[in-house]
């Protein structure tokens, strides 16, 4: 994914999500899938708490997010109300690929938690 990015090359199905590492205080970028608004981005940790981005959040909750080209400081928050099975069909590229969408997440999920940033920067 960072590879392709440093072509160039971007797509709708992915982003870069920049968190601090916890124990080195150094950035760290992970691909994630998200959607987004005026207000901020979804995220879904497939993993929930336990992936590093995740960890690393909980220690920072500031992160940064790449919405097309340009870099959005915001505010990571777990939010474990929120039903991650609905929230994984908004990632579908279209509402006829919705269903295969969240069937994909839900094969590679073992604790999904969703996940909200609020901008905390102007666009």
């Amino acid at each position: 994914m960072g590879g392709l990015q440093r072509l160039g090359v971007r797509t709708s199905l992915a982003t870069t999500l920049e968190t601090t590492g916890r124990k080195s205080g150094e950035p760290r970028a992970v691909p994630v899938a998200a959607t987004f608004d005026d207000e901020g981005a979804w995220i879904v940790s497939q993993h929930g708490r336990r992936s590093g981005w995740a960890v690393n959040m909980t220690a920072e909750p500031e992160v940064r997010i790449l919405q097309g080209g340009t870099w959005r400081t915001g505010i990571g928050a777990f939010r474990p109300e929120d039903d991650t099975h609905a929230r994984m069909r908004t990632f579908a590229p279209s509402a006829a690929l919705a269903g295969v969408t969240a069937s994909a997440f839900r094969a590679l999920a073992s604790d999904p938690i969703s996940v909200r940033i609020t901008f905390t920067d102007a666009p």
